[in-house]
């Protein structure tokens, strides 16, 4: 059995506006009914794979519980990075953590924001590279390329080990475009998709060898970690001592028993809105588009409108990509689209909220949205789950009108408890220890409105949480 690994971080700036620091592209439904997360996930569901094992960022963790949850899938561990400090430290995290119940398992490292079109295809290629795994060498996949890709780093993939695979000769960095033309026309080159399959103990003999300070470290929080409901928290003190590298730098360049396996199938990195566009469906024009939008004489155009009540229409573009969201618009010429984490940096230098945060905050029981923020007052939608419940507190400084707008809800003010249905509403006073809660099988949806002198969401007192929040 295969434990899948599914690696889940990123800053979230190559795809926005709709991928942020708060919620980065692999939980965005970027092509279609489901997110990258879970469609990485999925990949794996069936004979040969264990439950996954997922690294990620406190900030996701509830994000990934739910996402998994809608796959009825239960993963053997979640583990919380503090900070992200590349692939490196996650990859020896997870191997430590494996090897801890079995030195002998076979884990497979996977970005969960990349696109692989036929998970049948890339299932075999794994398949293909277990026995070199099982033998104990670390085995790499190589994308067949489909053109002369400067975004991309590359393989050389060397002789024959055994059918399907191949020693690998060397990494090579992102080209410039005379070189990548270069490596497109000789067979032996691939992309290097970052995915890779061996068995836990070799992996920690790697680390161990070519990266001592990473593995040292990294195990070192490993011990010192904590358990938080069906989180294991890596220590941060120590977490924040860990060098930051990937894993090619760490041990790939450095060790002798790598392979590649070379992979047919179609693959993204989904590294900018151009490869969105060259992963999106197309009509005859070259034009990629969501709900919500119109296109008059464009060309290879990409329009995506995020919000139902905001219609997009593109008149005349061409190699565009417009992309319009409640709080922000981005347009951009595709071959630049390379450089919207440029313009990022440049909004979070302006204080723009909109750079890092999400106009929707996932929560562990549901998700809120502002509606209106102005002077002393402002207006949420509140979407609870069936069956959760938010923390039990109270505010120093603001008072709150709940307004049932669909399903039910339990509302705790002080000592009175109260059932409420659509179209009814209670009021919290400032100061009054009060909760509201699910207690039905559908999702429950409140409109909030808060006034007062002060309305950040640090201003929570809590006296009883289910989800262990402080």
């Amino acid at each position: 059995m295969i434990t899948p690994v599914l690696l889940c971080g990123g800053s979230g700036t190559r795809l926005w506006p709709l991928s942020r620091k708060s919620f980065p592209k692999q939980f965005a439904d970027l092509l279609g009914e489901e997110s990258l997360f879970q469609a990485s996930a999925r990949r794996f569901i069936g004979p040969g794979f264990t439950d996954p094992l997922v690294v990620t960022g406190d900030a996701f963790r509830f994000i990934v519980t739910e996402q998994l949850g809608a796959l009825n899938v239960a993963p053997q561990g979640i583990m919380i990075e503090p900070e992200g400090r590349n692939t490196a430290p996650a990859a020896i995290a997870s191997a430590l953590f494996a090897a801890a119940r079995d030195p002998e398992a076979l884990i497979l490292l996977v970005p969960s924001d990349h696109a692989i079109a036929d998970a049948d295809a890339f299932r075999e290629a794994v398949e293909i590279g277990r026995s070199a795994a099982e033998a104990g060498r670390i085995v790499t996949f190589g994308v067949a390329p489909t053109r002369a890709e400067t975004g991309y780093g590359w393989l050389e993939a060397g002789d024959a080990l055994d059918p399907g695979v191949h020693a690998l000769n060397r990494f090579i960095e992102k080209p410039d475009a005379a070189k990548a033309e270069t490596l497109f026309a000789q067979d032996r080159y691939l992309w290097n998709a970052g995915v890779f399959l061996a068995r836990a103990s070799v992996l920690v003999d790697a680390f161990r060898t070519h990266a001592p300070q990473i593995h040292d470290r990294v195990a070192a929080a490993l011990d010192a970690g904590q358990t938080d409901l069906d989180f294991t928290r890596l220590d941060p003190a120590l977490w924040s001592e860990v060098p930051e590298d990937s894993i090619d730098y760490a041990i790939m360049e450095k060790a002798q028993n790598v392979a590649v396996v070379r992979f047919g199938g179609q693959w993204s990195d989904l590294g900018s809105w151009e490869s969105v566009w060259q992963e999106s469906e197309r009509d005859a024009s070259g034009n990629a588009r969501s709900d919500n939008t119109t296109v008059f004489d464009c060309e290879n155009t990409l329009l995506r409108s995020e919000a139902d009540d905001i219609e997009l229409v593109g008149i005349g573009l061409k190699n565009t990509v417009a992309v319009a969201m409640r709080d922000a618009v981005m347009v951009a010429d595709l071959s630049q689209s390379q450089n919207v984490k440029k313009a990022v940096s440049v909004l979070k230098e302006r204080g723009a909220k909109q750079a890092q945060h999400f106009p929707v905050d996932h929560r562990p029981w549901g998700w809120f949205e502002t509606l209106i923020l102005a002077d002393r007052f402002q207006v949420k939608r509140i979407h609870v789950h069936p069956g959760a419940a938010l923390s039990l507190q109270s505010h120093h400084h603001r008072s709150e009108h709940w307004i049932v707008v669909q399903g039910t809800a339990r509302v705790t003010v002080d000592d009175t408890v109260t059932l409420l249905t659509e179209n009814q509403s209670v009021y919290i006073p400032l100061g009054a220890v009060h909760r509201m809660e699910n207690p039905g099988k559908v999702p429950m949806v409140l409109i909030e409105v808060q006034t007062g002198s002060y309305l950040g969401e640090d201003d929570i007192i809590r006296y009883e949480d289910v989800y262990a929040r402080s």
